[in-house]
């Protein structure tokens, strides 16, 4: 275990495991629980797609994050979870590098535990990425 920069969360990396990639094994962290819906990548003004490009769609769905985190007083530091539904292996892998630059431009320099899931179909039959988020504020 270690502390994470803010002192408040601990990252749970057991000894001779090794270093996860992108994302967190797991952290442990104390306070004001923030749980938001799976976000699409949509335009949440008026419901419509912009593109139907796999990067395009999650860039957009991490922006619909961070608005929520904001609304509650949160930043994207926050985030202690994430589970990513997609309904394409292939595209998200072929689209790795422009999610990384998309997560960076986002979220940041912070990298919370997650699960990706493939799935055969969103809700919205456009939609090719909804991830659920988990944010806690420190006590």
């Amino acid at each position: 275990m270690s502390d994470t920069p803010d002192g408040d969360a601990i990252s749970l990396h057991p000894e001779g495991w090794a270093p996860p990639r992108g994302y967190a094994n797991g952290i442990s962290v104390r306070g004001r629980h923030i749980v938001l819906a799976g976000q699409i990548g949509w335009d949440p003004m008026d419901c419509s797609f912009r593109t139907d490009e796999f990067a395009g769609q999650t860039r957009q769905a991490l922006i619909n994050i961070v608005t929520l985190l904001t609304e509650a007083g949160a930043t994207p530091a926050h985030l202690v979870r994430l589970t990513w539904y997609i309904t394409s292996r292939e595209e998200y892998v072929a689209s790795r590098s422009r999610i990384g630059q998309a997560w960076k431009e986002t979220v940041g320099n912070h990298y919370p535990p997650m699960s990706v899931i493939v799935v055969s179909g969103l809700l919205e039959e456009r939609a090719k990425v909804e991830i659920e988020a988990t944010a806690v504020i420190p006590d």
